[in-house]
């Protein structure tokens, strides 16, 4: 009997392909019409939206074990961002991968010298041991370990909360230090990067490596049973064992229990336009805190495939689930990208707004062992999903991949 796995996601996907590997036959029900969960992308009159700003960060362990980078043709961003404050942006890059903008970076407004030296110190420091050696250092919030590293309030101001709060979606810098220095240090190893496709680029290449028919879309589960999975249509799909790889919520609804899981939310806002605002493939951050836009792409100058030909495409995030309207969300926006850009961002055209009300697992501490956690249920139940690790794709991957491992050592035995 084949392995039921509950959800299409990159955890599913990922538990999937590891029992595949060994030979055992799955089943994956997905609720909805596609695979990915959160990670995926529509494609709206040429433009490929993604559902929210996600990147692939290349250096992340389990993604280059797993995936086949050059058939996801990768685009990377330019390492550093431009930082808008006082009426300017301003170039901070990262030294040793663009020696060329060494100057302007060391003599930008943003932080001070001493702040520029500091970073490299906090680069040297995470990237010391294993990334199992970081998860086990002491622990606490973001904002109180940048603050015991030395940096300024100006460095803390204008470049950490725009740049990590677009991570996290959490503007006070709460989230944990481990997380924070294990994505400081997947930016240092590699590049941040779009697939050609989109990032729903990812979940479908995960998709392909499994047998035709092994995945059933428009599928949502009612209940699961010892055996077997009872649909939403009321139909059964017998299995062996089942996995839960869904959102922390549906998972707790299938396990029969109140969901303990706090989330994160942002607004993501695209925008269509003749060219760009900028030319380069960079991350645009506020420095000012003016909001609402934490921080804007310019997509299009990453991967040439995510505009038609003629125009540019733009994507501003604004961190947290704003109670204002579409209307006055995106006027508010406009706003402020004038005073970035200038009167031409009036003549952009809005092609959508999404509001991703469960964006990402809190990830404040105290933050789990993501290798230590249980995945096992009973003997015939199994959980993963980063809403019980941490969140990335990293660690969505890794939680499927675990799940595989012990329901393989239950056959084995």
């Amino acid at each position: 009997m084949e392995i039921l796995i509950i959800g299409a996601g990159l955890a599913g996907l990922c538990c999937a392909r590891t029992l595949h590997q060994a030979g055992i036959p799955v089943q994956i029900l997905e609720a909805s019409d596609g695979v990915g969960g959160r990670v995926r992308t529509d494609k709206v009159e040429g433009f490929l939206l993604d559902r929210g700003f996600q990147v692939l960060q290349t250096a992340y362990p389990e993604a280059r074990r797993v995936l086949d980078y050059p058939s996801l043709n990768l685009k990377p961003f330019y390492p550093g961002a431009l930082v808008y404050c006082d009426g300017r942006l301003h170039r901070v890059g990262d030294p040793l991968r663009q020696p060329r903008h060494a100057l302007s970076t060391i003599f930008s407004p943003i932080g001070t010298l001493a702040d520029k030296l500091r970073l490299a110190r906090l680069r040297w420091r995470v990237s010391q041991g294993s990334l199992e050696d970081l998860f086990h250092r002491p622990e606490t919030s973001t904002l109180k370990t940048l603050k015991t590293q030395g940096f300024s309030d100006s460095m803390i101001e204008r470049f950490f909360r725009p740049f990590f709060s677009g991570v996290f979606f959490d503007q006070e810098l709460a989230s944990s230090s481990r997380m924070f220095e294990f994505v400081f240090r997947m930016l240092a190893e590699g590049d941040t990067a779009l697939p050609t496709g989109g990032i729903g680029a990812i979940p479908a290449q995960l998709a392909e490596s499994l047998p035709e028919g092994s995945i059933r879309t428009n599928a949502p589960v009612a209940r699961v049973e010892e055996g077997k999975a009872v649909l939403a249509s009321g139909g059964e799909v017998l299995g062996n064992k089942v996995v839960l790889a869904t959102d922390g919520g549906e998972t707790a609804r299938l396990l029969g229990k109140t969901n303990p899981f706090v989330t994160m939310s942002c607004a993501c806002l695209y925008f269509a336009a003749p060219k760009p605002p900028v030319a380069d493939p960079i991350l645009i951050l506020d420095g000012e805190n003016t909001g609402p836009v934490t921080n804007l792409a310019v997509v299009s100058n990453v991967a040439r495939s995510y505009a038609p030909p003629g125009f540019s495409l733009m994507q501003a995030t604004v961190v947290g689930n704003p109670e204002l309207p579409d209307p006055d969300l995106e006027n508010k926006s406009r706003e402020q990208l004038t005073r970035w850009f200038g009167p031409e961002v009036g003549g952009w055209r809005l092609l959508r707004i999404y509001r991703l009300t469960n964006a990402l697992p809190d990830q404040r501490p105290p933050t789990p062992d993501p290798l230590s956690q249980p995945v096992r249920v009973n003997s015939w139940l199994f959980v993963c999903g980063e809403y019980q690790s941490l969140s990335s794709i990293h660690w969505a991957m890794v939680s499927g991949r675990r799940a595989a491992e012990a329901i393989l050592q239950d056959l084995r035995r």
